[in-house]
C-alpha cells in the first residue's frame, strides 16, 4: 500500500486553511480546488500549502 500524506487546502483570498485531504505521496503537483470558505462566504480557489 502506498504512502499517504496529510495535505492542507488554504483560501486563496483570506488565507484561512478550512480542508484538510489525505493523497498519495508519488503524487506530483499541487492540488488546487474550488471549494467554500465560509469566512468569506462565497466559493474560492482553495490551493494546497504545508
Amino acid at each position: 500500500m502506498a504512502e499517504r500524506v496529510i495535505i492542507t487546502l488554504a483560501c486563496s483570498v483570506c488565507k484561512n486553511r478550512n480542508y484538510y485531504f489525505d493523497r498519495g505521496k508519488k503524487q506530483e503537483g499541487k492540488l488546487a480546488l474550488k471549494k467554500f470558505c465560509k469566512n468569506c462566504g462565497n466559493r474560492t480557489d482553495h490551493k494546497e500549502t504545508k
